[in-house]
């Protein structure tokens, strides 16, 4: 990193720019506020839990490949390990600290720690069960898991002298005694403590064993045959090699989670160096959560406990494999017909009858592109352009999660490179990307891009590219606003809306957003863009009002919405508000809901449901009927960066974007958001009681992702629109969904 570049953020220092306040209008009271809030409100995190639930009990799902299935329980253990690191170590922390606010429906942290827990446990031994169902079926398949079956002399023989070679140089045993201080278990560490016996004097010793993280979660043993062993009990069956002289009583399997959540002081100087040693200190956190093999000896268990600080730390015992994340390395077995067919997406015919000019393509009209059915390549091939183009005088940039390998940081640098002026927002507090984004931020920087960190409370959350291109006597502005992140890998399985025009309106407030991030110049009105955290909230609230109004005038009224989490209280009130004005309200949200629907008198006309499936649900979508059924022409339909969470709405940098081109406008409402609607296959009810129970199939089933995946869309197909394959027509059906 160049010397100056903390001198970029120590104007941050204080928090927010002065005058800058979150618009929150006052909550209207109404006939939700006499149930007090348990029977209101769902709690987050044990929605969060019902959400995991969701995804393990596609491992269970007969219809999808065995790998694919494993693959989903392995997601599942991954999406517990940041839950435990993040969400449930702050609850701990309140708890330590003494910190008794409540969640939204009520509930002190200590409570909640209380249900969590009860609910991970379950969780976890629900886990070991699809797992036990799971391995039988791979073993039927040509897959084994060993474990801690018996080895053929073959296997056994080859597993040594691996485990001589490859295994054992890496391993540093460490006594544990008065004369050898406990050693420090980083996070996500797994270890052994074994219970020996030396020959020579009969002396009880105890030794550890930390695996790693270098060393391959699973070894698999040569052979057309698969076979895979964990690392950890490879380690355990060759111990003997590793303590000669000794006789081994006991050992057991450990691991552990610690707090991994990074807090940002308001007198941070320098961000840049603040990460940095933030980044650090993450890995030394407080231990959240200890987990045991159930067969680990009990004198090791005891000298563990002893050495660990576990104050309002969970401790769970459970057979057989403890890190369910590390099955990936199994899913990547080459067995493709055990595995999802490969999909291809498909490139928009508009930019390919202008020759790969996206410009020019988005001159012509808007487009939405519908990801992963329609390919990421437009994103990157729209920066890369601009890098090239000799007339493009200026790019700006945000950036969130742009992964490991991005191309758009390699069109970045290459437009700086060309002498373009390019600008980079680079978000250090993406949660678990803030080491590789410091990486990104310094490439940036030495190739002569303007690196700016955003404020210090608040996450620069939108997804936009900004490209100023010199066109006859002027400028025309070129804009790309997502709803996801610019991530390559991401974006061939999260489903997310990439939005493209060259309209000026929507080419001003991109400036008037950037300005914002860069200069603390608050945009007190712009044209068509929303902006949190100073205007999102507002504009929302305005449409809902709106619907409100309809329903009390006599005319239809209905919002439809999709999002990944809703937890701000005061956008659920709005929405209990619209439902007992007779507003028609249909949601579907993939993960946390804490709005109850279908309350006697509150929310009998919200209907919400998750879709879990092959791709991760991620786009954000508002619709808003405008005093006609839905879906209509008249509609207000916006995409978006935000989901509805009080940090989104009050504490990031979003936007909210409007989406009035006709062609763009009937793909967002009539197909993506209607198809999530009528989905049957890959859909959960949200129930009243807070239960999920998954969608009758019906007569005719659909499924939203296979629609997508065979059918073509409206927006960006230029003359195929007219004279290509149709595409067919959704329709709704008030009790059911059919499909024209």
């Amino acid at each position: 990193m160049p010397a100056d570049a903390g001198d970029r953020s120590a104007g941050l220092k204080g928090a927010t720019p002065a005058g800058v306040k979150s618009i929150a209008p006052p909550t209207v009271p109404g006939p939700e506020q006499a149930l007090p809030p348990a029977e209101r409100y769902f709690n987050r995190e044990m929605s969060w839990l019902a959400f995991n639930h969701r995804v393990l009990e596609e491992a269970r799902n007969e219809t999808y490949p065995l790998l694919e299935r494993l693959r989903f329980l392995s997601i599942s253990g991954s999406n517990l390990d940041e839950f435990m690191m993040v969400r449930v170590a702050g609850l701990a922390g309140q708890v330590r600290r003494g910190i008794d606010e409540n969640s939204i429906d009520g509930l002190t942290p200590s409570q909640q720690l209380q249900r969590i827990y009860a609910g991970i446990e379950q969780l976890v031994h629900r886990q070991h069960e699809v797992l036990t169902g799971l391995t039988r079926l791979l073993d039927d398949a040509g897959i084994r898991l060993i474990g801690n079956r018996k080895l053929e002399k073959n296997e056994a023989d080859w597993l040594g002298d691996y485990f001589d070679e490859h295994v054992m140089p890496a391993l540093t045993p460490q006594a544990i005694d008065p004369a050898h201080p406990f050693p420090f278990i980083a996070n996500q560490g797994t270890g052994i403590l074994f219970s020996m016996v030396r020959a020579s004097d009969g002396a009880q010793v105890h030794e550890m064993i930390l695996i790693p993280p270098a060393l391959p979660r699973f070894v698999r043993l040569p052979g057309e045959a698969a076979c895979w062993i964990a690392i950890e009990d490879l380690v355990r069956r060759k111990a003997s090699r590793i303590f000669p002289g000794f006789r081994i009583h006991g050992s057991g399997v450990f691991r552990l989670l610690r707090d991994s959540d990074i807090e940002i002081e308001e007198d941070a100087e320098d961000l840049v160096r603040y990460f940095r040693t933030a980044i650090q200190r993450r890995r030394r956190g407080r231990v959240i959560l200890l987990q045991l093999q159930d067969d680990f000896d009990p004198a090791a268990e005891d000298l563990l406990r002893t050495h660990l600080r576990l104050d309002h730390a969970l401790v769970i015992k459970s057979r057989g494999q403890l890190a369910m994340s590390g099955l990936a390395t199994v899913v990547d077995e080459k067995r493709p017909e055990l595995k999802f067919e490969p999909y291809n997406p498909r490139y928009p015919e508009r930019i390919l009858e202008h020759n790969g000019d996206c410009f020019a393509a988005i001159r012509e009209k808007d487009i939405v592109i519908h990801h992963p059915f329609e390919s990421f390549d437009v994103v990157i091939d729209f920066l890369r352009q601009a890098a090239s183009d000799p007339d493009v005088i200026a790019i700006k940039q945000t950036l969130y999660r742009a992964g490991k390998q991005s191309a758009v940081i390699a069109a970045l640098i290459a437009a700086a490179e060309a002498g373009k002026s390019v600008t980079a927002v680079v978000e250090l507090k993406a949660r678990f990307d803030e080491e590789q984004n410091l990486m990104w931020a310094s490439q940036l920087e030495r190739a002569g891009v303007q690196v700016i960190y955003g404020f210090v409370d608040w996450k620069t959350h939108a997804k936009v590219s900004m490209v100023v291109r010199r066109e006859g006597e002027g400028y025309r502005t070129y804009c790309h606003f997502g709803t996801g992140n610019y991530h390559p890998v991401t974006a061939r399985i999260y489903t997310d809306l990439s939005f493209f025009t060259a309209d000026p309106r929507f080419g001003r407030d991109a400036g008037l957003l950037f300005n914002f991030i860069t200069g603390y110049i608050e945009p007190k009105a712009t044209e068509v863009l929303s902006i949190s955290p100073v205007g999102v909230r507002a504009k929302l609230y305005e449409c809902i009002e709106r619907e409100i109004a309809f329903a009390k005038a006599g005319k239809p009224a209905q919002i439809w919405a999709k999002l990944n989490s809703l937890t701000d209280s005061q956008l659920i009130n709005r929405l209990y508000a619209a439902s007992a004005a007779g507003v028609e309200i249909s949601l579907v949200v993939r993960g946390i809901c804490c709005l109850r629907p279908g309350v006697e008198g509150i929310s009998e006309r919200i209907t919400v449901k998750s879709i879990i499936g092959r791709f991760l649900e991620h786009s954000r979508i508002w619709a808003f009927g405008n005093g006609g059924e839905l879906p209509n022409r008249r509609a207000r339909v916006f995409i978006s960066s935000a989901d509805g969470m009080t940090r989104n709405l009050d504490r990031r940098v979003e936007v909210l974007v409007p989406i009035r081109n006709k062609t763009v406008h009937d793909q967002v409402l009539d197909q993506v958001m209607l198809a999530n609607l009528i989905d049957t296959e890959q859909s959960w009810k949200l129930d009243a009681d807070g239960t999920y129970q998954r969608t009758d199939h019906g007569p005719k089933p659909f499924n939203v992702h296979r629609y997508f995946m065979t059918n073509p869309s409206l927006s960006g197909r230029g003359a195929a629109l007219t004279k290509g394959r149709k595409v067919p027509k959704l329709a709704l059906r008030r009790g059911g969904a059919t499909r024209a």
